[in-house]
């Protein structure tokens, strides 16, 4: 059944290239061994999880979070990715408030940022 299954994240890219960069020497990933080809790119991350980041045109046009990563220590990974050149998401939203970039919920601490295809990616903190 499906909740044995694997699942893999799927993120659009209208420029490729671009966003292989991006996710190389900003966020320090590399496609793995079995991407499909040069427009069908897995990464592989912590647990066993990954994402396929994909080539098509409709890149950017989804107005929420589309990926994020779990860490033991947010302030740390946010740190981490501004001097790599990350920019930080200001949200200031009934019940949502970021200070810095990173948002303090009920439920833990948050920072969200865009790669160079308009997607929505974050940190979070339990």
């Amino acid at each position: 059944m499906l909740k044995d299954l694997e699942i893999t994240a799927v993120l659009p890219a209208k420029d490729i290239a671009r966003a292989k960069a991006f996710y190389r020497d900003v966020l320090g990933l590399e496609p793995a061994d079995d991407s499909m080809d040069e427009e069908n790119l897995i990464y592989r991350c912590g647990k066993g999880t990954s994402f396929l980041l994909y080539a098509t045109d409709n890149a950017g046009t989804a107005k929420n979070t589309q990926l994020g990563w779990g860490t033991a220590d947010i302030d740390a990974e946010v740190a981490d990715l501004r001097g790599r050149g990350v920019v930080f998401e200001e949200y200031d939203f009934p019940g949502l408030k970021t200070e810095n970039g990173i948002a303090t919920t009920p439920v833990g601490k948050a920072a969200w940022f865009l790669d160079t295809e308009g997607n929505i990616l974050n940190i979070f903190q339990r």
